[in-house]
């Protein structure tokens, strides 16, 4: 696997571009991948009659949509982990390709055919049990493999309650995966621009006009791949798992805290809806793309910060500046609410 050898350790300026311009073969080699890949899931899907239609309870538009586009990115994915599994002889990078599998198979088939809840939740809670112990393939303290199970469990879950509207879903991953390129090194750094190749090649599709969606086959995938993504910067260094989680901040509060709302409320939870802040945004303003915009936007800064906190920010007051970045988003995502809350106690 080609990485970026360190500086300062005899190697030439030659060796040093030869190595950036293997980053970007790979990066450029998943772009176009998941590009044609996603244009031959929408003729697929169109052959298929596989459609979201306008009124679905999760969904903001107007036109019926072919949806299972994301089976490009994931299976792209898959077949980076076997790559890398060989590559570098880690098992860990096998049984994460067996549990992006279960994810991604899942969505699949809820995308023919809806499936009940609780078989979601259990190819999850397996899939996230895989990441675990893919953790310990890859040498992660047992904290941290108790961590990416949870992440792996709320990701997969987050991502899919976030893909409402179009775009959002691919470029909050992105921005993230961008980050983490930018932040990791050898086979995790290859991980990480290869997700976001993927996410790029992906994006024309589904904004700012959705030609398809990604469906759950995408949205689950991506959220998987993303927890595993932050475990291994955890791993690479603590302070990588804490900024890491900035940019992560958008889709994880919305999702979060309109999960405790309307639990809260004593409303089903667990059935589909569209009361996340950015879909009531986009309903108020009749358009997706200013609020996918917004967030990529919110999304951005929380990259900038995060490499603003890199060496700069002891990793001590990391926690502290992460609670004050989420309150800042939490605010918003009240504020964004509080037009409709009005019109109802009217």
């Amino acid at each position: 696997m080609p990485q970026l050898p360190a500086v300062g350790r005899g190697q030439t300026i030659a060796q040093l571009r030869a190595g950036m311009n293997s980053l970007w073969l790979w990066l450029a080699g998943a772009v176009l991948a998941s590009l044609l890949g996603t244009g031959l899931a929408r003729r697929y899907a169109l052959h298929r009659q596989l459609l979201d239609m306008p009124g679905d309870a999760r969904r903001n538009h107007q036109l019926a949509t072919p949806r299972g586009g994301g089976i490009a990115m994931a299976l792209l994915m898959w077949l980076a982990c076997l790559g890398l599994a060989m590559a570098t002889g880690q098992w860990g990078w096998g049984l994460l390709a067996a549990g992006l599998a279960a994810v991604a198979g899942v969505g699949w088939w809820d995308d023919h055919r809806p499936l009940s809840i609780r078989l979601r939740f259990a190819v999850h809670l397996l899939s996230a049990g895989l990441l675990a112990l893919a953790g310990i393939g890859f040498g992660w303290p047992l904290w941290l493999c108790m961590c990416g199970f949870i992440a792996a469990l709320a990701l997969t879950n987050i991502w899919n309650f976030i893909d409402g509207i179009n775009g959002i879903a691919a470029s909050q991953a992105l921005l993230v995966t961008l980050l983490a390129a930018w932040l990791m090194t050898g086979a995790g750094q290859i991980f990480a621009l290869l997700l976001l190749g993927v996410c790029a090649g992906f994006l024309p599709w589904n904004f700012p006009r959705a030609r398809i969606f990604m469906g759950d086959v995408g949205s689950g995938a991506l959220g998987y791949l993303l927890a595993a993504l932050w475990a291994m910067a955890a791993a690479t260094e603590l302070r990588l798992g804490w900024l890491l989680a900035l940019p992560l901040s958008a889709c994880v509060l919305d999702a979060t805290l309109t999960l405790l709302l309307r639990i809260r409320r004593g409303e089903k939870w667990w059935q589909p809806h569209s009361t996340h802040s950015y879909q009531i945004w986009a309903r108020r303003l009749g358009r997706h793309t200013p609020v996918t915009l917004a967030y990529a936007l919110w999304s951005l800064i929380a990259v900038l910060l995060a490499l603003a906190f890199l060496r700069k920010m002891p990793l001590a007051f990391l926690p502290l500046a992460c609670i004050l970045w989420c309150t800042a988003g939490g605010m918003g995502w009240a504020r964004l609410r509080k037009p409709v809350l009005n019109r109802n106690q009217t």
